[in-house]
């Protein structure tokens, strides 16, 4: 009998010590081969930040594929504590041991040039930065508005060198006319794009470029981020919201994204148009109307005609009833999780306050008193006191 139990447990330890070992081996490929990032990486190290929270930003970039390991691998080296300030820039598949090494030698910050698309709401710019080695941030040397001003020599001889660093950052509220624009205005990116993508379905952030890279790929990965977010958001709202399926969700989701821009308010505004759709109540919300009119092909910049307010539209919310058809821009995160988790509140109106946020109304009565002191302060600041307000009809 003892002799089958030691028999077992011998065999039992084979087994494990065939399984670290084995695991062991894994770890150590992980760590010195080729790491995930097709494109180059900035490393930012603040003053005193830890091992643990710059793995777990590495992960999060996608520079490194799993956190633990790049800290077990640094304790081995017996460099977890010789952390060194600064920006370092690592290039494309850098394993976690070339990172690690990197982030440890110190010396100058080596992230050097940076070629930076930023989609906006009201324009698209490109930008040319440059690291101050002192201060380890970015500074701009030069920026240009593509379609409207040519592009800089400085630019374009930065996007040839080999150790640029490429990237677009998404503005939450813009549309997917203008995130076409801006991707095909780059002249290192390749491919054609044929159908703009659906509005509302990419998703605002910031996205890592690389030389060559095919545009409907980066629209692809754009999609699938914004997919995943509003999939798990709708997982996890609450019972009871007025919306048949995720889209209705996210048609809501970019009326609050483009009706605010103070992140607080949007749960508040959210629940003005869930409270209104319970109601049977028209939304009554300019942006849709502004959409109808610009087909998300650039900004308005001026106000709705009368004219405009009584067309018959499918995105005209004064004269149609519930949501309008699509999303009318790309909402963020924020403005997802905020038409999915509203306020509880009992107001159907909201106007401008004058400060940049919104006065909140339950009643037609406290609306128009609010509204004639919005009134009062457009007429003070010398701006036409025209412009629609949301109305009971």
């Amino acid at each position: 009998m003892w002799r089958n139990i030691a028999s077992n447990f011998l065999t039992l330890a084979i087994v494990l010590l065939v399984a670290l070992a084995g695991l062991i081996a894994w770890g150590k490929s992980e760590f010195s081969g080729p790491g995930p990032s097709e494109v180059a990486q900035c490393v930012q190290i603040a003053p005193g930040a830890s091992l643990n929270a710059v793995s777990n930003r590495l992960a999060e970039q996608g520079a490194i594929s799993n956190a633990y390991i790049f800290r077990a691998g640094a304790d081995y080296l017996g460099k977890s504590r010789d952390l060194k300030f600064g920006s370092f820039l690592m290039q494309p598949n850098a394993s976690m041991e070339q990172i690690v090494d990197t982030v440890t030698a110190g010396g100058p910050s080596t992230c050097g040039t940076e070629v930076l698309i930023r989609v906006g709401v009201r324009e698209n710019t490109v930008l040319l930065r440059d690291m101050n080695p002192e201060t380890g941030a970015y500074e701009e040397m030069a920026r240009y508005v593509p379609g409207v001003e040519d592009r800089p020599q400085t630019i374009a001889d930065a996007e040839e060198q080999a150790d640029v660093r490429l990237s677009l950052v998404m503005a939450e509220g813009v549309t997917s006319w203008q995130v076409v624009e801006a991707l095909k205005a780059a002249s290192f990116l390749t491919g054609d794009i044929g159908e703009t993508p659906a509005e509302g379905s990419l998703a605002p952030d910031t996205y890592l470029l690389r030389k060559g890279a095919d545009r409907s790929a980066i629209l692809a990965d754009m999609a699938k981020r914004q997919a995943d977010i509003l999939a798990a958001e709708w997982e996890a709202r609450p019972f009871g919201l007025p919306y048949d399926n995720p889209q209705e969700a996210l048609i809501m989701a970019s009326i609050v994204e483009k009706e605010t821009g103070i992140a607080g308010e949007r749960p508040q505004v959210a629940s003005v148009f869930v409270n209104r759709l319970r109601q049977g109540m028209r939304l009554q919300t300019d942006p849709t109307v502004i959409y109808g009119v610009t087909n998300g092909q650039g900004i308005l910049d001026r106000g709705l005609r009368r004219s405009e307010l009584n067309a018959e539209t499918p995105y005209n919310t004064y004269r149609i009833d519930g949501l309008p058809p699509t999303p009318i821009a790309n909402p963020g995160r924020a403005a997802i999780n905020a038409a999915l988790n509203p306020d509880q509140t009992d107001y159907i109106y909201f106007v401008a306050d004058g400060s940049g946020g919104h006065q909140f109304s339950r009643t037609l009565d406290e609306h128009n008193a609010a509204v004639a002191r919005w009134r009062e302060i457009e007429r003070a600041r010398g701006l036409p006191t025209d412009s629609p307000v949301q109305t009971d009809e």
